[in-house]
């Protein structure tokens, strides 16, 4: 039996890959955000908590659906990375479409609407994204 073609492995690939790019883009998320991620979290931001959550969640969506849709992992790789371009514009999106309050500002002082709102949205874009996949 070829050892690149044994399930068990390509599954620990496409972990492997999921994994360190859900660390990439995560980080870059704290990057476009005003607020730290994993300070507020450490101190109990409860929209924080959700909001990041979310965006773990549609990212890990997206790579679900592409790794159920594409045989290889460079395919795999660039249509989660493609996902996740559509995810972060999503976000910028958001912000745009909310004029009144500033959305990072609301979820650093842990306005949990505003957390739960960027949860679903994240949720429901990854959906969406992930549907389009190839």
């Amino acid at each position: 039996m070829d050892v690149s073609q044994s399930p068990f492995i390509q599954t620990a690939a496409y972990y492997s890959v999921v994994v360190l790019f859900l660390v990439i883009f995560l980080a870059i998320f704290e990057l476009v955000t005003r607020y730290q991620n994993w300070v507020e979290i450490k101190n109990g931001n409860v929209a924080v908590a959700m909001a990041t959550g979310g965006k773990i969640f549609g990212i890990a969506n997206i790579f679900r659906y592409s790794i159920a849709q594409n045989d290889s992992l460079p395919q795999m790789m660039g249509w989660g990375l493609f996902g996740f371009v559509l995810l972060l514009v999503g976000y910028f999106i958001f912000e745009f479409l909310t004029p009144k309050f500033n959305i990072d500002e609301e979820i650093e002082n842990d306005n949990r609407a505003v957390g739960l709102i960027s949860m679903i949205i994240s949720i429901g874009l990854s959906f969406v994204i992930g549907s389009g996949i190839h």
